[in-house]
């Protein structure tokens, strides 16, 4: 930071993306994460301090090294909570998210490609833990199984089975009845 003590006195604008950024960051590791680990945690400290610097106006270098290290993975644990909020939806789409999300689908393919996945993977698997989770749930039992693949996001039911088997190596009636968890 150029000048450290007058950007700590600055009004940063609720629409800094990097201010939105963070804000999900935290959010995501308040509620997904245990920061028990010490590993973890610094590296959790290391992307809060990246995208602090960036949202206070950091030096061009030094955005460059945020953007390589914490604002990168804040954007993708941003763009995988849009995808798990948005779920259920059968014309989720890349396209889609990008948009919400104020970047490019080639830039939301980079995110997923540093992790060595897919978008498409991404969703699919947890399109597939969704209905996993449904058909283990006794509340569900009166629900078909075709019911519970299209309340997951699945338009095609032969693509479902085929995917879920492939999965986690047992069809959904034989997960329903107990067969394989």
């Amino acid at each position: 930071m150029p000048d450290l003590e007058e950007a700590a006195t600055r009004l940063v604008a609720r629409t800094n993306d990097a201010l939105r950024l963070l804000r999900l960051y935290l959010a995501a590791w308040r509620e997904n994460f245990d920061l028990a680990d010490a590993a973890v945690c610094r590296l959790a400290v290391t992307h809060v301090h990246d995208l602090i610097a960036m949202a206070l106006g950091a030096t061009r270098d030094a955005a460059e090294v945020a953007n390589r290290r914490g604002a990168r993975v804040a954007r993708l644990n941003a763009v995988k909570a849009d995808i798990t909020a948005n779920l259920t939806a059968r014309d989720l789409s890349i396209t889609a998210v990008a948009l919400r999300q104020r970047v490019t689908p080639r830039y939301v393919q980079m995110l997923f490609d540093s992790e060595g996945t897919t978008f498409s993977q991404f969703l699919l698997a947890e399109r597939l833990a969704h209905a996993h989770g449904l058909l283990l749930d006794p509340r569900l039992a009166h629900q078909s199984i075709s019911a519970i693949a299209y309340a997951s996001g699945f338009g095609d039911l032969s693509h479902f089975n085929h995917a879920f088997r492939r999965r986690y190596g047992a069809t959904p009636s034989d997960v329903r009845r107990g067969g394989s968890e």
